[in-house]
Protein backbone atom coordinates (compact mmCIF):
# COMPACT_ATOMS: atom_id res chain seq x y z
CA UNK A 1 0.00 0.00 0.00
CA UNK A 2 1.49 3.67 -1.02
CA UNK A 3 2.21 5.70 1.97
CA UNK A 4 -0.77 8.10 2.17
CA UNK A 5 1.75 11.03 2.75
CA UNK A 6 3.73 10.44 -0.36
CA UNK A 7 2.65 11.61 -3.71
CA UNK A 8 3.17 9.23 -6.86
CA UNK A 9 6.63 11.49 -7.61
CA UNK A 10 7.70 10.26 -4.32
CA UNK A 11 7.37 13.72 -3.02
CA UNK A 12 5.70 14.68 0.62
CA UNK A 13 2.15 15.66 0.21
CA UNK A 14 0.73 15.49 3.55
CA UNK A 15 2.49 15.38 6.97
CA UNK A 16 1.08 13.07 9.50
CA UNK A 17 3.26 10.88 11.33
CA UNK A 18 7.14 10.50 11.38
CA UNK A 19 6.28 6.52 11.07
CA UNK A 20 7.25 5.05 7.91
CA UNK A 21 8.81 8.68 6.93
CA UNK A 22 11.47 7.45 4.48
CA UNK A 23 14.56 8.91 5.97
CA UNK A 24 15.55 11.25 3.00
CA UNK A 25 12.48 12.99 3.31
CA UNK A 26 13.18 13.71 6.77
CA UNK A 27 16.75 14.26 6.30
CA UNK A 28 15.58 17.27 3.46
CA UNK A 29 13.20 18.34 6.07
CA UNK A 30 16.05 19.12 8.17
CA UNK A 31 18.25 20.37 5.85
CA UNK A 32 15.63 22.44 4.48
CA UNK A 33 14.58 24.31 7.95
CA UNK A 34 18.34 25.03 8.74
CA UNK A 35 18.66 28.48 6.03
CA UNK A 36 14.87 28.97 7.91
CA UNK A 37 16.60 29.42 11.31
CA UNK A 38 19.76 30.92 9.84
CA UNK A 39 16.59 33.94 8.29
CA UNK A 40 15.34 34.42 11.78
CA UNK A 41 18.52 34.76 13.53
CA UNK A 42 19.13 37.75 10.62
CA UNK A 43 15.09 39.02 11.84
CA UNK A 44 14.18 38.98 8.42
CA UNK A 45 10.83 39.09 8.89
CA UNK A 46 9.10 37.70 5.24
CA UNK A 47 10.01 35.24 2.66
CA UNK A 48 7.72 34.94 -0.03
CA UNK A 49 7.42 31.46 -0.77
CA UNK A 50 3.66 30.94 -0.18
CA UNK A 51 2.76 34.11 -1.11
CA UNK A 52 -0.95 33.57 -2.03
CA UNK A 53 -1.36 30.87 -0.16
CA UNK A 54 -4.20 30.19 1.94
CA UNK A 55 -3.54 28.08 5.23
CA UNK A 56 -6.39 26.74 7.30
CA UNK A 57 -5.53 26.09 11.08
CA UNK A 58 -8.37 23.39 12.23
CA UNK A 59 -7.75 23.20 15.86
CA UNK A 60 -10.63 20.96 17.25
CA UNK A 61 -8.44 21.13 20.30
CA UNK A 62 -6.80 23.88 22.36
CA UNK A 63 -3.15 24.46 22.06
CA UNK A 64 -2.01 28.08 21.85
CA UNK A 65 1.38 27.41 21.36
CA UNK A 66 1.09 24.63 18.54
CA UNK A 67 -1.28 26.85 16.69
CA UNK A 68 0.61 30.51 17.36
CA UNK A 69 4.55 28.82 15.87
CA UNK A 70 2.44 27.57 12.89
CA UNK A 71 0.83 30.91 12.58
CA UNK A 72 4.41 32.58 12.92
CA UNK A 73 5.77 30.23 10.21
CA UNK A 74 3.27 30.71 7.83
CA UNK A 75 3.28 34.41 7.72
CA UNK A 76 6.57 34.12 7.63
CA UNK A 77 6.32 32.28 4.53
CA UNK A 78 4.00 35.18 3.10
CA UNK A 79 0.69 33.06 2.85
CA UNK A 80 -2.80 33.72 4.24
CA UNK A 81 -3.95 32.40 7.69
CA UNK A 82 -7.09 31.75 8.72
CA UNK A 83 -7.58 30.19 12.52
CA UNK A 84 -10.57 28.19 13.21
CA UNK A 85 -11.71 27.38 16.62
CA UNK A 86 -13.43 24.81 15.86
CA UNK A 87 -14.32 23.76 19.16
CA UNK A 88 -16.90 27.03 19.56
CA UNK A 89 -18.22 26.80 15.85
CA UNK A 90 -19.20 24.51 13.26
CA UNK A 91 -19.04 21.52 15.40
CA UNK A 92 -20.74 22.42 18.67
CA UNK A 93 -23.39 22.94 15.91
CA UNK A 94 -23.50 19.70 14.83
CA UNK A 95 -21.43 20.06 11.26
CA UNK A 96 -18.58 17.05 10.83
CA UNK A 97 -15.46 16.67 10.52
CA UNK A 98 -15.84 16.26 6.53
CA UNK A 99 -18.39 18.93 6.10
CA UNK A 100 -16.33 21.50 8.09
CA UNK A 101 -13.21 20.10 5.23
CA UNK A 102 -15.57 20.51 2.43
CA UNK A 103 -16.73 23.80 3.14
CA UNK A 104 -13.14 25.21 3.83
CA UNK A 105 -11.79 23.51 0.85
CA UNK A 106 -14.60 25.75 -1.25
CA UNK A 107 -13.13 28.44 0.13
CA UNK A 108 -9.51 28.01 -1.71
CA UNK A 109 -7.51 26.46 0.90
CA UNK A 110 -4.59 25.41 -0.14
CA UNK A 111 -3.49 23.52 3.32
CA UNK A 112 -5.35 22.36 6.29
CA UNK A 113 -3.02 22.64 9.72
CA UNK A 114 -4.82 20.24 11.72
CA UNK A 115 -5.01 19.61 15.54
CA UNK A 116 -7.30 16.86 16.86
CA UNK A 117 -8.43 14.85 20.00
CA UNK A 118 -9.00 11.40 17.33
CA UNK A 119 -6.21 9.58 16.43
CA UNK A 120 -6.40 9.24 12.83
CA UNK A 121 -7.98 12.75 12.48
CA UNK A 122 -5.97 14.31 9.79
CA UNK A 123 -5.93 10.62 7.97
CA UNK A 124 -9.45 10.86 7.58
CA UNK A 125 -9.06 14.05 6.21
CA UNK A 126 -6.35 12.85 3.49
CA UNK A 127 -8.26 10.29 2.47
CA UNK A 128 -11.24 12.23 1.91
CA UNK A 129 -9.60 14.84 -0.02
CA UNK A 130 -7.50 11.82 -2.74
CA UNK A 131 -11.20 10.64 -2.73
CA UNK A 132 -13.04 14.25 -3.94
CA UNK A 133 -10.37 14.84 -6.42
CA UNK A 134 -8.59 17.65 -4.04
CA UNK A 135 -5.06 16.82 -4.06
CA UNK A 136 -3.71 20.09 -4.32
CA UNK A 137 -4.77 20.54 -0.43
CA UNK A 138 -2.29 19.50 1.64
CA UNK A 139 -2.72 18.13 5.58
CA UNK A 140 -0.43 19.00 8.45
CA UNK A 141 -1.05 16.71 11.27
CA UNK A 142 -0.62 18.88 14.46
CA UNK A 143 -1.30 15.72 16.79
CA UNK A 144 -3.95 14.02 16.94
CA UNK A 145 -5.22 11.76 19.75
CA UNK A 146 -2.23 9.47 21.28
CA UNK A 147 -1.15 8.78 17.97
CA UNK A 148 1.33 11.52 16.37
CA UNK A 149 3.12 14.86 16.93
CA UNK A 150 4.90 14.81 13.57
CA UNK A 151 6.08 18.38 13.20
CA UNK A 152 7.15 18.04 17.14
CA UNK A 153 9.29 15.05 16.89
CA UNK A 154 10.84 16.87 13.23
CA UNK A 155 11.82 19.90 15.30
CA UNK A 156 13.54 17.58 18.46
CA UNK A 157 14.84 15.77 15.30
CA UNK A 158 16.78 19.39 14.25
CA UNK A 159 17.48 20.25 17.84
CA UNK A 160 19.20 17.17 18.35
CA UNK A 161 21.47 17.33 15.18
CA UNK A 162 22.22 21.08 15.60
CA UNK A 163 23.64 20.14 19.23
CA UNK A 164 25.15 16.77 18.59
CA UNK A 165 25.80 16.34 14.72
CA UNK A 166 25.85 12.99 14.71
CA UNK A 167 22.31 10.48 15.69
CA UNK A 168 24.33 7.08 15.07
CA UNK A 169 26.50 7.42 18.23
CA UNK A 170 23.81 8.62 20.75
CA UNK A 171 22.13 7.42 23.56
CA UNK A 172 18.55 9.04 24.10
CA UNK A 173 16.39 8.63 27.40
CA UNK A 174 12.80 9.61 27.15
CA UNK A 175 11.53 10.22 30.57
CA UNK A 176 7.35 10.65 31.45
CA UNK A 177 4.00 9.40 30.17
CA UNK A 178 5.07 7.90 27.06
CA UNK A 179 1.50 6.25 27.45
CA UNK A 180 -0.59 9.18 26.69
CA UNK A 181 2.36 10.69 24.51
CA UNK A 182 1.92 11.85 20.97
CA UNK A 183 4.81 13.38 20.65
CA UNK A 184 7.12 10.12 22.19
CA UNK A 185 5.94 8.02 19.55
CA UNK A 186 6.91 10.85 16.91
CA UNK A 187 10.54 10.81 18.61
CA UNK A 188 10.78 7.47 18.64
CA UNK A 189 9.78 6.58 15.15
CA UNK A 190 11.79 9.16 13.86
CA UNK A 191 15.34 8.58 15.92
CA UNK A 192 14.73 4.91 14.76
CA UNK A 193 14.57 6.23 11.10
CA UNK A 194 17.73 8.36 11.44
CA UNK A 195 19.92 5.51 13.13
CA UNK A 196 20.17 6.12 16.98
CA UNK A 197 22.04 3.79 18.65
CA UNK A 198 20.05 3.88 21.90
CA UNK A 199 16.51 4.74 22.72
CA UNK A 200 15.49 4.00 26.08
CA UNK A 201 12.05 4.88 27.85
CA UNK A 202 11.83 5.81 31.81
CA UNK A 203 8.75 5.59 33.31
CA UNK A 204 6.63 3.88 36.04
CA UNK A 205 4.63 0.92 34.20
CA UNK A 206 1.25 2.12 33.99
CA UNK A 207 2.96 5.35 31.74
CA UNK A 208 3.80 2.88 29.31
CA UNK A 209 2.43 1.24 26.70
CA UNK A 210 1.86 -3.12 26.57
CA UNK A 211 4.69 -4.45 24.70
CA UNK A 212 6.50 -0.76 24.40
CA UNK A 213 9.32 -2.66 23.69
CA UNK A 214 8.65 -3.73 20.20
CA UNK A 215 8.81 -0.09 19.29
CA UNK A 216 13.37 -0.62 19.73
CA UNK A 217 13.19 0.66 22.80
CA UNK A 218 14.91 -0.20 26.24
CA UNK A 219 12.69 0.02 29.36
CA UNK A 220 13.76 1.07 32.71
CA UNK A 221 11.43 2.21 35.74
CA UNK A 222 14.43 3.33 37.82
CA UNK A 223 15.59 7.20 36.47
CA UNK A 224 18.73 6.63 37.97
CA UNK A 225 19.89 3.48 36.04
CA UNK A 226 18.06 5.32 32.63
CA UNK A 227 19.85 8.40 32.67
CA UNK A 228 23.43 6.41 33.12
CA UNK A 229 25.56 7.92 30.59
CA UNK A 230 23.03 9.62 27.98
CA UNK A 231 23.96 12.47 25.25
CA UNK A 232 20.14 13.36 25.52
CA UNK A 233 17.32 13.36 28.00
CA UNK A 234 13.68 14.22 26.59
CA UNK A 235 11.24 15.24 29.49
CA UNK A 236 7.66 14.91 28.65
CA UNK A 237 4.80 16.81 30.42
CA UNK A 238 2.65 14.98 32.73
CA UNK A 239 -0.87 16.08 32.21
CA UNK A 240 -2.32 17.11 35.45
CA UNK A 241 -5.77 14.84 34.55
CA UNK A 242 -3.45 12.10 34.39
CA UNK A 243 -2.23 12.12 37.67
CA UNK A 244 -5.30 11.37 39.38
CA UNK A 245 -6.69 7.90 40.21
CA UNK A 246 -5.07 4.68 39.28
CA UNK A 247 -2.03 5.43 36.93
CA UNK A 248 0.05 7.71 39.92
CA UNK A 249 -0.64 8.29 43.45
CA UNK A 250 0.46 12.13 43.64
CA UNK A 251 2.37 15.14 41.76
CA UNK A 252 4.82 15.03 44.43
CA UNK A 253 5.46 11.21 44.78
CA UNK A 254 6.26 11.64 40.45
CA UNK A 255 8.78 14.69 40.99
CA UNK A 256 10.05 12.45 43.79
CA UNK A 257 10.63 9.39 41.50
CA UNK A 258 11.16 10.39 38.23
CA UNK A 259 11.89 14.49 38.27
CA UNK A 260 14.46 15.64 36.39
CA UNK A 261 16.48 16.92 39.27
CA UNK A 262 20.40 18.37 38.71
CA UNK A 263 21.57 15.36 40.87
CA UNK A 264 19.94 12.89 38.40
CA UNK A 265 21.22 14.86 34.97
CA UNK A 266 24.88 14.86 36.63
CA UNK A 267 23.97 10.80 35.83
CA UNK A 268 24.11 11.88 31.71
CA UNK A 269 27.27 12.67 30.20
CA UNK A 270 28.53 15.86 30.95
CA UNK A 271 27.66 17.42 27.98
CA UNK A 272 23.97 16.24 27.75
CA UNK A 273 21.30 18.01 26.65
CA UNK A 274 17.63 18.46 28.00
CA UNK A 275 14.96 18.50 25.96
CA UNK A 276 11.07 19.26 26.87
CA UNK A 277 7.97 20.23 24.82
CA UNK A 278 6.78 22.45 26.87
CA UNK A 279 4.52 23.65 28.37
CA UNK A 280 6.29 22.16 31.70
CA UNK A 281 5.33 22.02 34.97
CA UNK A 282 8.13 22.58 37.16
CA UNK A 283 8.18 20.79 40.10
CA UNK A 284 6.31 17.87 38.80
CA UNK A 285 8.66 16.79 35.66
CA UNK A 286 11.55 19.16 36.04
CA UNK A 287 13.25 20.96 38.43
CA UNK A 288 13.44 25.06 37.90
CA UNK A 289 17.63 24.54 38.46
CA UNK A 290 17.50 22.03 35.20
CA UNK A 291 14.69 24.07 33.12
CA UNK A 292 16.97 27.16 33.71
CA UNK A 293 20.33 25.59 33.87
CA UNK A 294 22.88 25.32 31.44
CA UNK A 295 21.78 21.80 29.60
CA UNK A 296 18.35 22.92 28.32
CA UNK A 297 17.88 23.43 25.18
CA UNK A 298 14.01 23.72 25.83
CA UNK A 299 13.68 27.53 24.63
CA UNK A 300 15.62 27.03 21.27
CA UNK A 301 13.73 23.97 20.62
CA UNK A 302 10.43 26.56 20.10
CA UNK A 303 12.52 28.67 18.12
CA UNK A 304 13.54 25.46 15.62
CA UNK A 305 10.11 24.41 15.30
CA UNK A 306 9.30 27.53 13.78
CA UNK A 307 12.20 26.79 11.12
CA UNK A 308 10.76 23.27 10.88
CA UNK A 309 7.14 24.03 10.78
CA UNK A 310 7.97 26.84 8.07
CA UNK A 311 10.27 23.52 6.07
CA UNK A 312 7.12 20.90 6.09
CA UNK A 313 4.89 24.34 4.71
CA UNK A 314 6.93 25.29 1.84
CA UNK A 315 8.09 21.63 1.08
CA UNK A 316 4.33 20.46 0.77
CA UNK A 317 3.40 24.02 -1.38
CA UNK A 318 6.73 23.40 -3.67
CA UNK A 319 8.80 25.53 -2.54
CA UNK A 320 11.58 23.71 -1.68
Amino acid sequence: MRNPQINRHGKLQHLLTTEGLPREIITTILDAAAPFAEVAEREVKKLPLMRGKSIFNLFFENSTRTRTTFEIAAKRLSADVINLNINTSSAAKGETLLDTVDNLSAMQADMFVVRHASSGAPYLIAEHLAATGRDHIHVVNAGDGRHAHPTQGLLDMYTIRHYKRDFTSLTVAIVGDVLHSRVARSQIHAMTTLGVAEIRVIAPQTLLPTNVERMGVRVFHNIDEGLRGVDVVMMLRLQNERMQGALLPSPQEYFKSYGLTPERLALAKPDAIVMHPGPMNRGVEIDSAVADGTHAVILPQVTFGIAVRMAVMSMLAGGA
